[in-house]
């Protein structure tokens, strides 16, 4: 079965409409434990190609929210809302992540965004490969200033709509300057390489049937959920194989507002990002106003 390239570079290329998603029949999946991780370095491997001039981490146009879980503040709902225009904002929801039984007949979603004031709100869902790789299903997307991916499982979401014109069209609304934004599995989705994304279980750390993301963050892996569940060494179990990637771990009610390689902390929480590219391991523990270079990996003074 043929597979696209894993953490292809932005924009993506759709690829042919028949193609499946990853579903390798009694592939080996990879779980927290002595060893197992080393399968992450064949899957890994293209995020250290050498290339001429250093990508940014995040988007080099518009702007994405990344929200690690849980209630968020109210803020975080009010950044994303102003980001994607204000009161003129045309919202799209895709609540693809969730299971079936969270989305019934008539659903019409999310209250919280409804709360800030956004007057223009369309819901996108499919299961349907086939459909979403039509032009017509992605119409939305083409007139939407700002889109939110909500939490569930991210493997239905790599299913339903991982190279396809659905994935390219999130690209080009960040190009003309709009907002993408994601919570919980919504925001792992985000990134170039996909974390929790095992069909089977949510336990699993790296699934190689399931190891690419829609690539807004390149070179980087997002963690969701990190204290509440006791995640925090989790990322570094994946970096001492491939340190050359960026870790982001968000606690639940906390967001990343990221502009280029500026990645401001909006929320409660604290967000760490995982850093192994020197001499030695680094976390950075940062907490709301915070910002981050993404680029260089290093906290920006703030003035408060």
């Amino acid at each position: 079965m043929a597979r696209a390239k894993p953490f292809a570079s932005r924009p993506p290329g759709p690829a042919p409409l028949a193609q499946q998603p990853f579903r390798a029949a009694g592939a080996a999946r990879v779980l927290l434990g002595t060893g197992a991780l080393l399968l992450l370095a064949p899957w890994l491997a293209a995020q250290s190609a050498p290339g001429t001039e250093a990508p940014l981490v995040g988007p080099p146009q518009g702007s994405l929210v990344v929200a690690g879980g849980g209630e968020l503040d109210r803020e975080i709902w009010e950044r994303f809302v102003r980001l994607a225009g204000g009161p003129e904002a045309r919202i799209v929801v895709i609540p693809t992540a969730a299971p079936d039984a969270d989305l019934p007949d008539g659903w019409r979603g999310y209250p919280a965004l409804r709360a800030a004031r956004t007057r223009d709100l369309v819901i996108l869902h499919t299961r349907d490969r086939d459909e979403a790789g039509g032009e017509r299903f992605a119409e939305p997307l083409r007139q939407a200033t700002g889109v939110w991916l909500p939490g569930g499982r991210p493997w239905r979401l790599v299913d339903a709509y991982l190279h396809t014109p659905v994935h390219s069209e999130l690209f080009a609304l960040l190009e003309r300057g709009g907002v993408v934004g994601g919570t919980s599995a919504g925001a792992s989705i985000l990134a170039s390489v996909l974390l929790r994304g095992d069909r089977s279980t949510n336990r699993v750390v790296f699934s190689p049937d399931y190891p690419e993301g829609f690539g807004f963050l390149e070179r980087a892996a997002v963690y969701q959920h990190l204290s509440a569940r006791g995640r925090e060494a989790d990322l570094w179990e994946v970096l001492r194989l491939h340190p050359d990637l960026l870790g982001i771990g968000l606690d639940e009610g906390t967001a990343l507002v990221v502009q280029g390689d500026r990645a401001e902390v909006v929320g409660g929480g604290e967000v760490l990002f995982y850093d192994a590219t020197h001499r030695a391991l680094r976390t950075h523990r940062l907490s709301r106003g915070s910002v981050f270079d993404l680029g260089t990996r290093t906290a920006a003074a703030v003035d408060r």
